[in-house]
């Protein structure tokens, strides 16, 4: 890649973790990785890159020391300290920013919508002004190089139908807090890049999965339940498709991106790859009947409970990559099952990483079930 010095937002979040991983194991860039760890940042998730958690983590710019010959540094900061996020693009110097930091999970946006404007929408912008005093500082070359690129989601675009995809430019329909708070941050982006010239990058990808996912979601919930002997909850009919795109085949479309990426541009990521959460849920079942059979001989499925729908459920996302695959020459490397059997088994080998986040800090209860009146 072109750039070598990157500021990662959300560095400790699953998405983050997993560029950051690669950015420093696979490209060996220096990373700084700004996270404020809310209840979803894992900075474990980064000990196979060298961070020690109990040791590498600063929560003031001047306490790191960024001359040492380390390719990874941690600051515990929340992007919406404009001042502490300019002190950090001024002492680091990065040639890119990737800008992962958001609140994430729609069940926990019905139930606390305000953190998601908060951090999303506010946050985003204090960012984008930090990152355009810096850039302004910078010489006319390296103000060319520079990347802001924003991470964003397919569920800006609201729901489909039985057919038809998404694509760069469909309309922007968001349906919970969440989404409405990332096409907010969406927008902003794009206000500046036209305002003040700053060169951004957006993509909007579809659901995520593979390994240090955070397990409210559905197919890490779904595997912990597993093994637990807990019921699987469904929602509604569990007839809600959404395409799933290995975070690893992600992290890689992002670097792709960021180094040939036209700025101001935006760029669809998904892995065609749609399920109904039924039959990810069925999946996830099947591999572990074989991998890790119950031992009363029962199948997993059995554990299946349809439950009420959340409010404002989206029917159905479905991404066309076309022009990413065409124009940048993406393309995924893994198919759903493929991936998911990567990912089952991987939760099967590292309960170090999930048991302390199951007992500790989410134990798979339900979210967002607020009725509207």
């Amino acid at each position: 890649m072109m750039t070598k010095r990157f500021i990662v937002t959300g560095g400790a979040g699953f998405i983050g973790s997993a560029l950051v991983r690669h950015l420093v194991r696979d490209l060996e860039a220096t990373v700084l990785v700004v996270d404020k760890l809310t209840y979803a940042g894992v900075p474990e998730s980064l000990k196979e890159v060298g961070l020690d958690p109990a040791a590498d983590i600063q929560s003031e710019v001047a306490a790191l020391d960024f001359t040492a010959p380390r390719r990874l540094f941690f600051l515990k900061a929340d992007i919406c300290d404009v001042e502490r996020m300019s002190a950090a693009f001024a002492a680091f110097h990065p040639d890119a920013v990737f800008h992962l930091a958001a609140e994430s999970h729609v069940d926990r946006s019905i139930d606390g919508p305000g953190e998601f404007i908060r951090t999303n929408v506010t946050g985003t912008a204090n960012l984008l002004q930090a990152a355009l005093g810096y850039w302004r500082t910078l010489s006319a070359d390296a103000q060319e190089a520079f990347r802001f690129q924003h991470i964003s989601t397919d569920e800006v675009y609201g729901t489909l139908g039985e057919t038809g995809f998404f694509t760069e430019k469909t309309p922007y329909s968001p349906h919970s807090p969440y989404s409405a708070s990332k096409a907010a941050s969406d927008h902003l982006v794009r206000a500046w890049a036209d305002t003040y010239g700053l060169p951004t990058l957006i993509t909007n990808c579809s659901n995520n999965y593979g390994p240090y996912h955070f397990p409210e979601k559905l197919i890490p919930l779904i595997i912990l339940n597993c093994l637990d002997g807990k019921p699987l909850p469904v929602y509604g009919k569990g007839a809600n498709v959404r395409d799933w795109l290995y975070v690893d085949d992600h992290v890689a479309a992002l670097c792709l991106v960021n180094e040939k990426g036209a700025p101001g541009e935006t760029y669809n990521v998904g892995g065609h790859n749609e399920r109904t959460n039924l039959e990810v849920v069925q999946t996830v079942c099947r591999i572990l009947d074989e991998l890790r059979p119950r031992p009363d001989g029962s199948k997993y499925e059995s554990l299946i409970a349809f439950v009420a729908d959340r409010p404002g459920h989206d029917l159905r996302y479905a991404i066309d990559p076309t022009k990413l695959m065409t124009e940048l020459g993406w393309k995924p490397a893994r198919t759903f099952d493929t991936g998911i059997r990567e990912t089952v088994q991987w939760y099967l080998d590292n309960d170090w990483w999930w048991r302390p986040i199951h007992e500790q800090k989410y134990a798979g209860q339900r979210l967002g079930t607020i009725k509207r009146n």
